[in-house]
């Protein structure tokens, strides 16, 4: 047998300087291409690195600066989500981690490789070395016990670096595991001291060196169990969530599913763009009560047991890179199957397995199916179309009607960032059928899309960004450090609110829970918070904003907004709807 010869990888070196000049070259190395930056004393040596290494013509990171750090890590989730590369952001000591806030669990829960970056205080006696503590009490202040410690429960490694490291190495390894499937956030704090050291080790390999592993494949003989048993089945659902995170998996899900005619049900939770939205096979947030088979696709929640579960008898058999869900410590789902998988892969072995074993009885069975999706298709469209046109006049407006509006308006060339609640039913109404042109939010922490509207547009410059979400949410959000930014760089975006002036939770919610309820009688206070000018605010950013209340005006708007984001300017279009109360 020939031998292949090895590939010859030569280590990256930089030229003798210092600690933080390794970091950067490493992370540059490693693919990085952006970082998310907020100002703070301690890590000023990330500016000066990356500026030198500019002027001095070897790669690093572009540096974005941020005025807050929970829209910047949201805005490095979102990059990392359209381009699919690894990312970057750093902060200020233990205060910056604090601002990171939510996003710290998105970040655990969006399967993306983002490397979550801060300072440490300097420790070191004043005037022993370059970095120790120089000026103001709150030097002393910001050493904690374990700074780390901030975030462990949300990260799949952390590490503070220390003296004796090899600087690069040790970034390379961080962006190794975060690149590593189940893919997920690392963290590093780097003390200023250590940062502003000459480095001794000016030789690293890069993560890639290192070596990223390929996803798992899937065991042969379950994947031929699954394939036999969706040829057999009168009801079979796939459940997604997650595995359009690669793109190359949504055009291989539809021949799967063309295939057998199997029908695609999204998670409890949805995420990622990953089936055509416009494709009769797509249910959506379908009942799986009728059931018997039902595959989950890497996803995390499939169902929320109870009346809309698959029935008892049903076959359930689980694909995903992770597929026990560890990180989650009470996991009560069922299964009859359990493979390690990407969902790549295993699409494409399914596909194989049974176009191998598929019958003419089977493919007669089959185009029955079909018949009946094609059709039921046709009049549940018909049907959400009336009912649209039936909200059409009513104010304050509908948010039914907002959310037919917003899917008239996207196109092909659009990227959807979805952060509204399940009332608003915006996933009926859109018609995303490009791979990677729906991204929600990964997670439960509310404020998630501005700054990842921000992100989407840096790694996607040739698309129109749209970021929707409700007014509660936007103000989570910090939207003006997104806003300011996407002025900054050239990176205008769309976000359309739903203004309530609720939360859903202070009031759909109580009276859920309590249906006498007293919050209710005395307007669910707690709930409630009235309406901001978001347009002003928008334009105290620079950025062109609009408040619509007329139900005829949303198209319109709309297009104004494209139009200012085609002069370089952020839009906020902030539409009144109907009170949740």
């Amino acid at each position: 047998m020939e031998m292949l010869e090895k590939t010859a990888h030569q280590w990256t070196e930089i030229p003798a300087g210092e600690v933080g000049e390794a970091v950067v070259a490493a992370l540059a190395a490693g693919g990085v291409d952006h970082l998310f930056f907020t100002s703070g004393a301690e890590i000023v040596w990330f500016q000066e690195a990356i500026a030198k290494a500019h002027a001095q013509g070897r790669p690093a990171p572009r540096l974005i600066t941020m005025t807050h750090e929970h829209t910047s890590l949201n805005a490095a989730i979102g990059y990392a989500a359209a381009s699919g590369k690894p990312v970057a952001a750093a902060v200020h000591v233990d205060t910056g981690t604090l601002h990171y806030g939510g996003a710290i669990h998105t970040a655990k829960h969006a399967g993306l490789p983002v490397m979550i970056m801060a300072g440490g205080p300097p420790v070191s006696y004043p005037g022993s070395m370059r970095g120790s503590r120089d000026r103001g009490g709150h030097l002393w202040m910001q050493q904690g016990f374990d700074q780390n410690g901030i975030v462990r429960n949300y990260v799949k490694w952390d590490h503070r670096l220390e003296y004796q490291d090899n600087p690069g190495l040790m970034t390379s390894r961080a962006l190794q595991v975060a690149q590593t499937e189940p893919r997920g956030p690392v963290y590093m704090s780097v003390p200023r001291e250590v940062a502003l050291l000459p480095a001794r080790d000016t030789t690293f390999p890069s993560a890639s060196q290192l070596g990223i592993p390929r996803p798992a494949a899937a065991d042969p003989a379950g994947i031929r169990d699954i394939a036999q048993r969706l040829l057999r089945a009168e009801r079979p659902y796939i459940v997604v969530s997650s595995s359009g995170r690669d793109p190359k998996t949504v055009p291989a899900l539809v021949e799967l599913c063309e295939l057998l005619a199997l029908p695609v049900v999204t998670s409890a939770f949805r995420a990622y763009h990953c089936f055509p939205m416009n494709h009769p096979l797509n249910l959506g947030a379908a009942k799986l009560s009728d059931a018997d088979v039902v595959v989950a696709l890497d996803a995390n929640v499939p169902y929320v047991p109870g009346p809309a579960a698959p029935p008892a008898s049903a076959y359930v058999a689980v694909i995903d890179p992770d597929p026990v869900r560890a990180g989650i410590p009470t996991y009560e789902f069922t299964a009859d199957l359990r493979l390690t998988a990407g969902a790549l892969g295993a699409i494409g072995a399914l596909t194989e397995a049974v176009r191998a074993t598929m019958s003419d009885a089977d493919r007669g069975r089959i185009a029955e199916r079909r018949a009946r999706y094609d059709k039921a298709f046709t009049v549940r469209m018909d049907e959400l179309e009336r009912d649209a046109q039936s909200r059409a006049n009513k104010t304050p407006i509908d948010e039914l009607w907002l959310s037919h509006e917003i899917g008239k308006f996207v196109d092909d060339d659009t990227i959807v960032l979805d952060e509204t609640l399940p009332h608003n039913q915006v996933e009926r109404y859109l018609k995303c059928s490009v791979p990677g042109s729906y991204i929600a939010n990964p997670a439960s922490s509310g404020g998630y899309t501005s700054g990842a509207a921000l992100g989407v547009k840096l790694a996607k410059p040739d698309k129109h960004v749209i970021a929707i979400t409700g007014d509660g949410f936007y103000m989570f959000s910090t939207a003006n450090a997104a806003l300011l930014a996407g002025r900054m760089y050239g990176a205008p975006f769309t976000i359309v609110v739903y203004q309530n002036g609720a939360y859903s939770t202070g009031t759909l919610q109580v009276s859920t829970m309590y249906p006498d309820s007293f919050s209710k009688k005395v307007g669910y206070e707690g709930g409630t918070f009235g309406a901001i000018d978001f347009a002003k605010e928008a334009e105290a950013c620079g950025a062109y904003g609009e408040n619509v209340t007329d139900p005829s005006q949303i198209g319109a708007a709309l297009k104004r907004a494209r139009e200012a984001n085609d002069r370089g300017l952020p839009a906020v279009i902030a539409v009144r709807v109907e009170p949740l109360y």
